[in-house]
């Protein structure tokens, strides 16, 4: 399977962020990608999570999801995205990843249920955290990918049951909010969630300042297949099921556990 990552500079102009989805989308397909990952808040993101977030909200079947799901098919690739969702509670929305198949059919949503209230920040003051705690996995091409958004990487409860829930790649979907040894951070974790779990692990972040970037795959052994650095940027990876096999085959945590 080929899997490609969108690593984004999201900005307020939700047109121009979902053109430049529409660009890399086209760029990953032409390299025989089967599915492209975009970061958290891919169409609506700045510094700071204040009052503009709810008020650029809609549901899934909005105009923004109605052009992801019209890229998705246009170009003939799986694509998960980060938007900013309608929720029951005014003044809140949820931060939804979305995933959409090759023939625009939405394939899975996941509303963030770990929020950033870490660091200064206070994400759960416009942000309704996810309701359900169940494991979020969905097939694409040929592979079972599991959903987690930024600051639950930090959470192994989650990566764990998407993992018992048959995930062989996780897509972490993120704006990593910068700060001292926070990219040091983000490259561990992902790395740790790949180990412990036998699997690959897709790191998809925005670009600096707003985040980190190093969007980045890490294979089930802990190794680093791909940085893309601090631009933004698309990049095209091959991943091998065969290698999630045979890693827990060496390693059988997952059955191993007592706990």
């Amino acid at each position: 399977m080929k899997i490609a990552l969108g690593q984004l500079a999201s900005g307020t102009d939700i047109k121009a962020n979902l053109a430049a989805i529409d660009r890399f989308t086209a760029e990953a397909a032409r390299d025989g990608a089967a599915l492209i990952a975009f970061p958290e808040y891919a169409t609506y993101e700045k510094k700071i999570v204040d009052a503009s977030f709810p008020a650029v909200a809609e549901p899934l079947d909005g105009f923004i999801c109605q052009e992801l799901a019209g890229t998705a098919r246009r170009h003939g690739i799986a694509l998960v995205a980060g938007v900013l969702e309608t929720s029951g509670k005014p003044g809140k929305a949820y931060n939804t990843l979305v995933a959409f198949g090759p023939e625009g059919s939405l394939l899975a949503s996941y509303r963030k249920i770990h929020l950033f209230d870490a660091q200064g920040f206070g994400e759960s003051t416009f942000i309704e955290a996810g309701p359900s705690t169940a494991p979020v996995v969905f097939e694409a091409g040929g592979a079972r990918l599991g959903l987690m958004t930024c600051y639950d990487l930090r959470f192994p409860e989650l990566a764990r049951s998407l993992a018992d829930a048959g995930a062989q790649v996780l897509l972490v979907c993120s704006s990593w909010v910068p700060g001292s040894h926070k990219t040091e951070q983000w490259r561990t974790l992902i790395g740790a969630r790949a180990i412990e779990n036998g699997l690959y692990v897709a790191g998809v972040c925005q670009a600096p300042p707003v985040s980190v970037g190093c969007s980045m795959l890490v294979d089930p052994m802990g190794v680093v297949e791909a940085d893309l650095g601090l631009a933004p940027g698309v990049r095209t990876l091959d991943l091998s099921l065969e290698a999630v096999a045979s890693v827990r085959k060496s390693f059988p945590v997952l059955q191993q556990r007592r706990l």
